[in-house]
């Protein structure tokens, strides 16, 4: 048989800046005192997701670091870009309307975007995830935690001058124009910062100064995510 033996409380308050780094596991923990089969893993409750916002203009290096984190630290990275361009292919219920809405450079639902996100964290063993690119509107964020029903536990913000990004974005792109990256970041500014200052403004941005190597801005991050109780 399967007996009970305890249960973890949420440790300290979401509303402070402090509880970052802090879990609110609210896990029940679980013992055998027979030789029966184990119980099902379906109902023995997962950690309360842990999860990173990964936001930054185009070119900001943020790619290459995204990957160092998530193997260095044991995130399962997300990318709504991606799993957008996924579904589109298959035959889902979503797949001809996700196709449509971009053959037609029209916006995919922010539901449906949140929808496919929530269904790859459900579907996974692991409880920390990495989401880049994503909530790129105030429409985004807000429709997350709707759906969701959470805020993002912690949001990197790769701050990058103009200048650099633009430089680093057509390193190896033969076929993109100065022209068309600055518009790509003239749409970032218009859509994406508003949701950097929201998170600013509750306590839960960090922003990095996203100018040197790959290694130079991991090391920025590692300190972030090293205080972290709740994701070791």
């Amino acid at each position: 048989m399967w007996r009970r033996v305890a249960s973890l409380s949420p440790l300290i308050s979401s509303s402070k800046p402090s509880s970052l780094c802090s879990a609110g596991y609210g896990l029940k923990i679980w013992v055998s005192f027979s030789t029966e089969a184990p119980a099902p893993m379906e109902l023995i409750p997962k950690k309360t997701p842990f999860i990173t916002f990964v936001l930054g203009g185009p070119g900001s290096g943020k790619r290459y670091t995204r990957c160092k984190i998530a193997e260095t630290f044991g995130f399962t990275h997300l990318s709504a870009g991606e799993l957008l361009r996924k579904e589109m292919l298959s035959t889902s219920e979503y797949g001809a309307m996700i196709h449509d809405k971009m053959r037609k450079g029209k916006i995919v639902p922010s539901e449906v975007t949140v929808k496919l996100l929530q269904r790859e964290m459900e579907s996974s063993n692991n409880h920390k995830f990495l989401i880049d690119g994503f909530p790129r509107t105030e429409e985004n964020r807000v429709a997350y935690e709707r759906i969701v029903g959470t805020e993002p536990n912690l949001v990197l913000f790769f701050d990058c001058p103009e200048e650099e990004m633009i430089n680093v974005y057509l390193t190896g792109r033969v076929d993109d124009r100065i022209d068309i990256v600055k518009k790509r970041l003239k749409i970032f500014q218009a859509l994406t910062l508003p949701v950097i200052e929201y998170y600013s403004k509750i306590g839960k941005l960090h922003t990095i100064n996203a100018v040197g190597t790959v290694d130079e801005i991991f090391e920025k991050v590692y300190p972030i995510f090293e205080s972290c109780e709740a994701i070791k």
